[in-house]
């Protein structure tokens, strides 16, 4: 998950960068530190929208 982390928001800069220097100007960061990972098939889409929303 962290490589997919660092990949993914390495291609975004590189190919968005006027568009999320807009949002994200102090720190090109996407991320937050910790992640979440869980078969589809045995959690609920409430149970998501909790996690994303109770996140920090």
């Amino acid at each position: 998950m962290s490589i997919l982390k660092q990949h993914s928001t390495y291609l975004s800069w590189q190919q968005h960068s006027a568009l999320l220097e807009q949002h994200y100007w102090k720190k090109h960061v996407l991320w937050s530190d910790s992640y979440f990972a869980a078969s589809i098939g045995t959690v609920s889409q409430a149970v998501i929208e909790r996690y994303i929303e109770n996140q920090g």
